[in-house]
C-alpha cells in the first residue's frame, strides 16, 4: 500500500537512540560509539522511580475491582493523560515526525488518521461502555447476548490485537535497551519482559495508570520544548518555517502539496478505516474507562485525551519541519554518503541534539523507552484480563469465580504474556514488522469494534449473528494480510501477492458488518427473540447508568 514499508517499520517498533552508534557509510553495519550517560542515568532513574510506584500501588490493590479498574477512583483529566500517555507511541514521536521529514505535508495523514477514531470513541462509545460494563469491553458486547460466545469472541479478538501490539514494542524497546547499554539484544528483550511483568503483577491497573501519565507529561513536555525552540529559530513565523523548509528540502515545494505517500486510494482507504475505527476497538485503550467513577467521567476522558493527542501531533509535524532545518542542514548528522545517521526515523532524535544538546537528547532517548514501556504495561493488563475476567471467570466458571481466584488468573496469564513477548521479540528481531501495528488496527476495526458497536446501537443484533460475523471479520483480517504484499512478497519471497493491497480493514470490515446484519436479521430463534426484548433495558442503563454492575447473565 505506501512507499515506505521501511519508515513504517520503525513507526511501529519505536526508537533507537543515536546517540550510541552510527552507520558506517559504505558498509551499512551499525557501529557503537560511546554511551550515553545523561540517557542512561534517566533511564534508570525513571525505572526506579516507577518501580516505587508500582510498590506504593501493590499497597492499594484490595479486590479485583482495585486491580482491573484502579476502584474506579481515577479523574476524568488524569484518565484523559493516561489514555493519551497509552496512545500516544514513541512509534507516533519519531515515525510521523520522519514522514513529515521526508515527505512534508504528507506526514499528516498519519496525524490525522490516528487522531479521527476519538470522536467516534467520544460521541458513540465512552458513555455507553462506562455505564454497561464492569472491566473490559466484553461486559458490554456480551451483555444482552451470550456470556460464553461473545466472551469468548472477543477475548480472542483482543488477545490477537494484544500480541501483535506486543512484538512491535517488545522489538523497539529491546533495540532501545541494546544501544543505550551495549547489552546483547535478548538480554535486553528479557529485562523489558520483566518490567512489563513487575508493573502488572504488582501494580495493576493503579500503576499502570500513573506510568502511563509520567510518560506523557514526559513526552509532552519534550516535544513541547523542541517544537518551541524550532519556533524560536524562525521567528515564530509559521511561513518562514514552511518557506525554508521548501528552499533546503530535495523535493522543494512537492513538500507542500498531498498525494506523495499513499497513491493507491484502496489501500488509502483501507488504511484510513483501519486507523479510525481501529481505535474504538483496541483492548487497552477501551479498559481504561472503567476507571472513571461514571459516564461524565468517562466523557472528560475522551476530551482531555484528544487534546493532548490532537496538541502532541501538531508538535510532531512542527518537529519534522524543523528536522528539515536544523538536522538535514547540518553535516554532522549525516554519514560520508550524506544520509542520516540512523535513517530518516532518526530524525526527531537528532533535533533534540540540535536544540538541545546531549542532555535533551538524553532525555528524549529516556522518554522513548517511557513510551515504550507504557503502552506494554497498558496491553498486558489487557490481555490479562481478557483471560483472567472474560475467559476464567465468565465463561469457564459461569459468573461463579471470586475475586481473589481471578485475580490468581490474571498474575498468572501476566506471566504467559510476558515470557510470550520475550519469546516473539527474540523471534521477529529481523523481521520488517511494519504489518503488525497495521494488522492490531484492522483485526480492532473487523471484529471488536463492529460487535461492540452493534450491541450497543442495533435492537436486532443476535448471538448468532456477532458471532459468525465477528470471526469472519477477525479471521478474514488475518488471511488477507497473510496473502498481501508484506508478508506474502516480503517475508514468505514470493513473487506476487495474492491480496494486491497493504491492509485488510476495507474488506474485513464489510465482511464483519455484512455477516453480523445477514446472521442476525435471519436468526428465527427463541434466543433471538429474547435478545432483541433485551435492547430496551439495556438502552436505558446505557443512558443513565442505574445499577451498573456488569453484565447480564442469560
Amino acid at each position: 500500500m505506501i512507499r515506505h514499508a521501511k519508515t513504517m517499520a520503525v513507526l511501529a517498533c519505536g526508537a533507537f537512540a543515536p546517540a550510541v552508534w552510527a552507520a558506517d557509510a559504505l558498509t551499512g553495519e551499525v557501529q557503537k560509539q560511546p554511551l550515553n550517560v545523561s540517557a542512561i542515568a534517566m533511564f534508570v532513574a525513571f525505572v526506579a522511580f516507577t518501580l516505587g510506584i508500582t510498590y506504593w500501588a501493590s499497597k492499594r490493590n484490595k479486590s479485583a475491582s482495585d486491580y482491573y479498574a484502579a476502584g474506579g477512583k481515577i479523574t476524568g483529566f488524569q484518565n484523559g493523560l493516561a489514555i493519551a500517555g497509552d496512545y500516544m507511541s514513541a512509534a507516533s514521536f519519531l515515525g510521523i515526525s520522519a514522514l513529515v521529514f521526508t515527505s512534508g505535508y504528507d506526514g499528516l495523514i498519519y496525524s490525522i488518521g490516528f487522531l479521527v477514531g476519538w470522536p467516534i470513541i467520544l460521541f458513540l462509545i465512552a458513555e455507553r461502555l462506562r455505564n454497561l460494563g464492569k472491566y473490559t469491553f466484553a461486559d458490554v458486547a456480551s451483555y444482552r447476548l451470550g456470556q460464553k460466545e461473545i466472551r469468548t469472541l472477543s477475548a480472542s479478538g483482543s488477545l490477537v490485537v494484544v500480541a501483535f501490539y506486543l512484538i512491535a514494542q517488545m522489538v523497539g524497546a529491546g533495540k532501545l535497551i541494546e544501544l543505550l547499554f551495549g547489552l546483547d539484544y535478548h538480554v535486553a528483550v528479557v529485562l523489558v519482559g520483566i518490567l512489563m511483568c513487575l508493573y502488572v503483577l504488582f501494580g495493576g491497573m493503579l500503576a499502570t495508570t500513573w506510568v502511563q501519565i509520567i510518560k506523557a507529561v514526559m513526552l509532552l513536555s519534550g516535544a513541547s520544548f523542541m517544537a518551541l525552540m524550532v519556533m524560536k529559530h524562525v521567528g515564530f513565523d509559521f511561513n518562514t518555517l514552511f518557506s525554508e523548509a521548501i528552499k533546503v528540502h530535495a523535493k522543494g515545494e512537492a513538500i507542500m502539496s498531498p498525494g506523495g505517500l499513499v497513491k493507491d486510494p484502496i489501500s488509502a482507504f483501507s488504511l484510513g478505516l483501519a486507523l479510525m475505527f481501529g481505535t474504538a476497538g483496541l483492548p487497552h485503550i477501551l479498559m481504561r474507562f472503567f476507571t472513571v467513577g461514571d459516564a461524565k467521567e468517562a466523557r472528560k476522558s475522551v476530551l482531555y485525551a484528544t487534546g493532548f493527542i490532537g496538541y502532541f501531533y501538531i508538535l510532531t509535524f512542527i518537529i519534522g519541519f524543523g528536522a528539515i532545518l536544523l538536522v538535514s542542514t547540518n553535516p554532522d548528522f549525516k554519514d560520508a554518503a550524506g544520509a542520516l545517521l540512523g535513517g530518516n526515523n532518526m530524525a526527531a532524535v537528532h533535533l533534540a541534539n540540535a536544540v538541545g544538546g546531549s542532555v535533551f537528547l538524553g532525555f528524549i532517548s529516556a522518554v522513548a523507552f517511557a513510551t515504550i514501556l507504557a503502552v506494554v504495561a497498558g496491553l498486558t493488563l489487557a490481555g490479562a484480563s481478557a483471560v483472567s475476567h472474560d475467559l476464567y471467570a465468565s465463561v469457564w466458571r459461569k459468573g461463579k469465580a471470586n475475586d481473589k481466584d481471578e485475580i490468581r488468573v490474571s498474575k498468572i496469564t501476566t506471566v504467559a504474556l510476558g515470557v510470550l513477548a520475550i519469546g516473539l521479540g527474540i523471534l521477529f528481531e529481523k523481521q520488517n514488522i511494519a504489518f503488525m501495528v497495521g494488522l492490531a488496527f484492522s483485526i480492532a476495526a473487523s471484529c471488536n469494534f463492529p460487535v461492540l458497536l452493534l450491541s450497543m446501537y442495533w435492537k436486532k443484533l443476535t448471538t448468532r449473528g456477532a458471532m459468525i460475523g465477528g470471526w469472519l471479520g477477525l479471521v478474514s483480517a488475518v488471511t488477507l494480510m497473510i496473502l498481501g504484499p508484506t508478508i506474502w512478497v516480503q517475508i514468505l519471497g514470493h513473487e506476487k501477492p495474492i491480496y494486491p493491497y497493504e491492509y485488510p480493514a476495507l474488506f474485513s470490515m464489510l465482511i464483519a458488518f455484512v455477516g453480523i446484519w445477514f446472521f442476525s436479521i435471519t436468526d428465527k430463534s427463541k434466543a433471538a427473540e429474547d435478545e432483541r426484548a433485551l435492547f430496551f433495558p439495556q438502552f436505558v442503563r446505557s443512558q443513565t447508568g442505574l445499577g451498573a454492575s456488569g453484565a447480564v447473565s442469560h
